[in-house]
């Protein structure tokens, strides 16, 4: 098609669910969906498309369903309030999850009471920006990560508050992105925690009061620059702590507050 479409969810308009929106979407369409509660289960995103909320519409998964897993790459996902995703742990449901992705955006979303808020597996050139993630978990057997990354490679994690999760950044065999101005406080394990993660950098992040800052492990050439590491306390609480880590260039850092500040164990060229 030569024009794309902008398709209206909500009452007194042209769909009355954003399942029937999506289906009737083509490649390139826009998705406004208008302020209201919307209760659907699951949605599949298997197209290009944008899903934009207007007025902030609230798209609640009931504690059953993984609210909206996007399938295609060059999505975007703005403007919504997602809450009560389901609680499985074998399948790691999301707020918001994406399968082998490239170029979807999640951006100005407020995420409220998920087990994983943003979760982004086999992905690429994804932005996840400005977002608002809050758990109420009490313990970490019960809660999962704000943001998740697996196997993702070039990815962009852009000013977004975190809080409540068990960790509330979490990177696993993640290459050349960027952690930058995001804060996280009050999660119940790490505020930033990444493994066999190379080539990245954490720039002007804001760690406080997690149960420790930042862990850092089975890394290699890592760049961490201006970040604040505050309260970190307990029994193995640390604003950083470094295991198995090469090739790390550390600058303009602040410690205020910690238990131990950094903790280096098999560290070297740093």
């Amino acid at each position: 098609r030569s024009h794309a479409a902008v398709i209206a969810v909500g009452k007194g308009v042209q769909h009355s669910t954003i399942k029937a929106a999506l289906a009737a979407a083509g490649s390139g369409d826009t998705v406004l969906v208008h302020s209201g509660t919307y209760k659907e289960g699951n949605l599949v995103i298997d197209k290009p498309l944008a899903l934009i909320g207007v007025g902030r519409p609230i798209l609640d998964g009931e504690l059953k369903y993984e609210i909206i897993s996007v399938k295609s790459s060059h999505v975007l996902i703005k403007g919504l309030h997602l809450q009560n995703c389901g609680r499985m742990v074998m399948s790691d449901p999301g707020a918001i999850k994406a399968y082998d992705v490239e170029y979807v955006v999640v951006e100005d979303n407020t995420l409220l009471n998920n087990y994983f808020g943003v979760y982004f597996q086999y992905s690429k050139h994804c932005i996840v920006k400005n977002n608002r993630i809050t758990a109420s978990q009490k313990v970490e057997s019960q809660s999962a990560n704000g943001v998740h990354l697996w196997k993702c490679d070039s990815m962009q994690i852009i000013g977004n508050k975190v809080h409540g999760h068990r960790d509330g950044i979490y990177l696993e065999f993640v290459t050349a992105s960027v952690v930058w101005r995001n804060v996280a406080h009050y999660n119940l394990r790490y505020g930033l925690h990444f493994m066999f993660s190379h080539s990245c950098a954490y720039i002007t992040n804001y760690f406080k009061q997690n149960g420790a800052g930042v862990a850092v492990m089975f890394t290699k050439r890592v760049i961490m620059i201006n970040n604040t590491f505050e309260e970190s306390w307990g029994d193995a609480a640390y604003g950083v702590l470094f295991k198995e880590l090469s090739d790390c260039y550390l600058s303009g850092n602040k410690f205020y507050k910690n238990t131990t500040g950094i903790f280096f164990d098999g560290t070297n060229r740093i």
